[in-house]
């Protein structure tokens, strides 16, 4: 490929993404960087949440898992499909009838300051740590096999790539916030989706097969299995599938990323509708990256190709696919690269001003000092994730990344609790001990996932260890009510002395 056609097309691209941001960033506000002051269109946001929510990892990693698991992944898809209509008729309603602009702003009304504080703080940890993962493993793909070998007389090293992205996300986010992406999001999964078709469909051709032939051919090759009935496995259905539906109820619905956009709609009515329809197209999509993971291990044993895992899509599609489709993967990588974390940065700069600054409730201030407040903190979580990706980078093991990943099982766990507490019970609690309670849960949560093992008969535990944090973190808080009773009758006795 042209190293002049590919240095035109990521200036394209991103020229595409700053005209966008031009005319979503003019006369914008705070309110317009936090929640697009509610007109976003429902259906733009359904359509740009996909994007956000496969992300890199999926773009590259899902079809890697079908050589070793088959389609279990779908197991966990038909999960995330369940969890979001608890997101759309649970949480959405609440959220919009509070007129909430971070959703953490709920604990604060429900239990007190130190729950709504703990709450933000498990956010800003769990997204920025996900975040900046997802966006090192797919700047990793694009310096490896994009950087390195199409420009390699350029001598680009890793940190100068991290810091011209991270800059280029900065620069087109920083005035117009949600209301931008609501936009650029739609722009990159409209690129991911089409990259993700015409490597499905030339693979299919080149092998001469049609969906049933492929589905045949990957069932006699062992990659089509999609349940799992072993009940002490990581994969048995059961568990991926109420795991995948809990995931999903934590990671969008619990998620100040995804739901700031759902909150940016105008009305509940079409909230609901904006998570409706994107659920039934998750679906479809998870298997279509599953059906590209077939055909790409189909593709590398007709071929003799040695390449598994995150390599096998980025080495087939770049160096054994025609100019063409390789031109279209590299729009769809970077596409899914963007998604990664210009919504993440966003989200961490709404939540840190809003929960942690209180730049809502501060009246005296100024809006132009708040403005300025907010760039600077959105400019520090860029220098944040900056660090991040390069540390992850100086540790290159991917034992290390896959511990990372299970992040989310210890960080969405207190926040699961926290919301299912206040939403199914009318206790209060002592607000005070909600930090101990939402740092203990996720210490006996890894606790009981190193030794199922050897506790529990050979248990392995998967996705539903999230469940069990939330489950602890509520039992915590169902504990700590009865401290604030006795609290509040020490309390209301001194006061009648």
């Amino acid at each position: 490929m042209s190293k002049v056609l590919l240095l035109v097309l990521l200036m394209l691209y991103f020229g595409a993404l700053m005209v966008v941001s031009y005319f979503t960033g003019r006369k914008a506000n705070n309110q317009t960087f936090f929640s697009a002051n509610k007109s976003a269109p429902w259906y733009l946001v359904a359509f740009g949440m996909i994007g956000t929510s496969l992300s890199g990892v999926t773009f590259i990693s899902v079809p890697g898992t079908v050589g070793g698991s088959g389609f279990a992944y779908f197991q966990v898809a038909i999960g995330y499909f369940l969890g979001y209509f608890v997101v759309a008729f649970v949480l959405l309603p609440l959220y919009y009838r509070l007129n909430l602009t971070s959703i953490y702003n709920y604990l604060e009304q429900r239990f007190g300051i130190a729950s709504y504080k703990t709450g933000a703080v498990f956010f800003i940890i769990s997204r920025t740590m996900g975040a900046t993962l997802r966006l090192y493993l797919v700047i990793n793909v694009l310096q490896i096999f994009i950087i390195d070998q199409l420009l390699e007389n350029m001598n680009i090293p890793f940190w100068l790539t991290a810091t011209l992205i991270l800059t280029m996300i900065l620069l087109y986010t920083f005035k117009g916030g949600v209301k931008t992406i609501v936009w650029t999001d739609t722009l990159q999964t409209f690129f991911m989706l089409l990259a993700l078709v015409v490597c499905v469909y030339y693979i299919m051709t080149d092998l001469g097969l049609g969906f049933s032939g492929t589905m045949k051919a990957a069932g006699e090759e062992g990659y089509s299995s999609i349940f799992f009935m072993e009940p002490l496995e990581k994969k048995f259905f059961l568990k991926q599938i109420i795991g995948g539906a809990f995931i999903t109820i934590a990671m969008t619905g619990l998620d100040q990323e995804m739901m700031q956009k759902n909150i940016s709609v105008k009305s509940l009515h079409d909230a609901k509708k904006n998570m409706v329809s994107y659920s039934a197209v998750m679906v479809v999509v998870n298997f279509l990256f599953l059906l590209l993971g077939a055909l790409l291990f189909l593709y590398a044993g007709k071929h003799g190709l040695t390449a598994k895992g995150d390599d096998l899509f980025p080495t087939i599609a770049l160096q054994h696919l025609p100019g063409w489709v390789s031109i279209i993967f590299i729009i769809g990588l970077i596409s899914a690269l963007f998604p990664s974390a210009d919504g993440a940065i966003t989200a961490l700069t709404a939540s840190f001003c809003i929960d942690i600054l209180g730049i809502q409730k501060d009246k005296l201030t100024s809006e132009a000092i708040q403005l300025k407040r907010r760039k600077r903190v959105h400019l520090a979580f860029a220098g944040i994730f900056l660090m991040c990706v390069l540390f992850f980078k100086w540790l290159n093991d991917k034992s290390i990344i896959d511990i990372l990943l299970e992040l989310a099982n210890y960080t969405y766990g207190p926040l699961l609790g926290l919301f299912a507490f206040g939403i199914l019970t009318k206790r209060k609690v002592f607000d005070h001990l909600t930090p101990l309670i939402c740092i203990v849960a996720p210490v006996l949560s890894y606790l009981l996932n190193t030794f199922s093992v050897s506790w529990m008969g050979g248990y392995k535990f998967g996705f539903e260890l999230l469940i069990v944090n939330g489950a602890l973190t509520f039992l915590g808080l169902w504990a700590s009510s009865f401290f604030q009773k006795k609290y509040r009758a020490e309390e209301q006795s001194i006061i009648e002395v």
